[in-house]
């Protein structure tokens, strides 16, 4: 580089690219975590993450992913066992492929948790030390909020919110148009069924039925049907008016909206973390996972369902008598799906989709059962996606115009969970 007239090679790759310094700079990191070394003795070693060169070699292996999984396996080198770590590279190289890069981050928070569990809590002290709100009045007379919360904290406020947003958006599913003008801008939308098959299906929201914040169905038929009142606000507008509904529950609202009533925060925890207070736990909604202890302060909360992983729950089948999935159903399945089984959305954004509809004759219960978001449903039912559930989880085979070998991907909660190797 120097050579070149650069300070640094990173300066030279941004000139000959036309890149960002910052984009090189990934680069060279990349490229030093996967190039074979030189010994003293001149002899060639090794790649220091071996299975990372390899894919990225192979093409199927981004480097913006491959930067991602060295990042985090050089950050916990100095405190996880070492043959942990050469087992979590290759695992993490083979569930990265299919994955975004977004979504490759939600399973690294959860590996680094998994090979340096002593690092965990102290991560979450620190966040929790770090958390903040500020509430002012500016010159223009808005309210401007500004804050930061530990997982612990927001989990509760962030669940409530989703649970009213969601609600009123599928209150209002078929009143909004293409054709009206709607808010212009980031965030503005307009609904329509369009002739979806699934508003129109067993799994759609019935009448009366309340929303949970993990599936089955809406905030009701209220006010259903074309020529209803238009809903103009965007997605942040909505959040806004949610956290003001908050607000005025908590000053002595007598009339608390359904979906906030039956909305409730699960954390999940090991049994055995649970018993010795030793191990990592998971909040539904959130990525990023907690320490044991953290997870036995919130289940003591009232308002919080902890589901202990690995103990027997009650029996969860209640067949044709039952055309809408139960609460414990749902709980059971954001256990198994974590929220959307296709794109990861949170659990409040989903309902709970029959595989066989109830109508021909599903049944109300697990194996029938898949919490999706309403595109992933829409896309499900307009491609004629196919999905099995067995032993392993939920795997979607897309239809052959997608793809011609019809090969099986995997979806559900495994899809983002840090797998290590047996």
């Amino acid at each position: 580089a120097r050579k070149a007239g650069f300070r640094s090679a990173e300066k030279l790759i941004a000139a000959t690219t036309g890149g960002h310094v910052g984009d090189a700079k990934k680069l060279v990191q990349v490229g030093d975590a996967t190039a074979g070394r030189m010994t003293f003795s001149g002899e060639r070693a090794p790649a220091r993450h071996p299975h990372v060169a390899a894919a990225i070699e192979a093409g199927v292996l981004s480097v913006a992913c491959a930067g991602a999984i060295t990042t985090l396996l050089d950050r916990v080198a100095c405190r996880a066992d070492r043959a942990l770590l050469a087992d979590a590279e290759q695992t993490l190289v083979e569930q990265a492929a299919g994955l975004s890069l977004s979504e490759l981050q939600v399973v690294l928070r959860r590996a680094e948790a998994w090979l340096d569990p002593d690092g965990l809590e102290p991560k979450l002290e620190k966040l929790r030390d770090a958390r903040f709100l500020r509430i002012w009045e500016d010159q223009h007379g808005m309210i401007n909020l500004d804050g930061r919360l530990d997982p612990a904290t927001g989990a509760p406020i962030k669940a409530a919110i989703d649970a009213l947003v969601t609600a009123q958006i599928r209150a209002m599913r078929g009143h909004n148009h293409p054709g009206d003008d709607g808010v212009a801008g980031d965030g503005g939308w307009s609904w329509s069924d369009g002739g979806s098959p699934a508003t129109d299906t067993d799994d759609s929201p019935a009448a009366g039925a309340s929303n949970t914040g993990t599936g089955d169905a809406g905030a009701g038929d209220v006010g259903a049907g074309v020529g209803g009142p238009v809903e103009r606000r965007t997605i942040v507008q909505l959040q806004a008016d949610a956290l003001s509904t908050l607000a005025k529950i908590g000053l002595g609202s007598e009339n608390a909206p359904a979906p906030l009533a039956t909305t409730t925060v699960v954390v999940r925890i090991p049994l055995e973390a649970l018993t010795t207070g030793a191990g990592v736990a998971t909040i539904d909604g959130l990525t990023q996972p907690i320490d044991a202890g953290t997870a036995r302060r919130m289940a003591a909360d009232a308002e919080i369902i902890p589901i202990v992983l690995g103990s027997k729950s009650e029996v969860l089948d209640y067949g044709r008598s039952r055309r809408l999935f139960s609460k414990a159903q749902r709980l059971a399945l954001v256990e198994r799906d974590g929220g959307c089984a296709s794109c990861a959305a949170p659990p409040g954004m989903c309902e709970v989709h029959h595989l066989t509809w109830w109508s021909q004759g599903g049944r109300t219960d697990l194996d029938d059962g898949i919490l999706l978001c309403t595109s992933c449903h829409h896309m499900v039912h307009k491609h004629d996606w196919d999905i099995r559930i067995d032993d392993t989880g939920v795997w979607f085979l897309p239809p052959a115009h997608i793809d011609p070998t019809r090969t099986p991907r995997r979806g559900g909660r495994r899809r983002h969970d840090y797998q290590p190797a047996a």
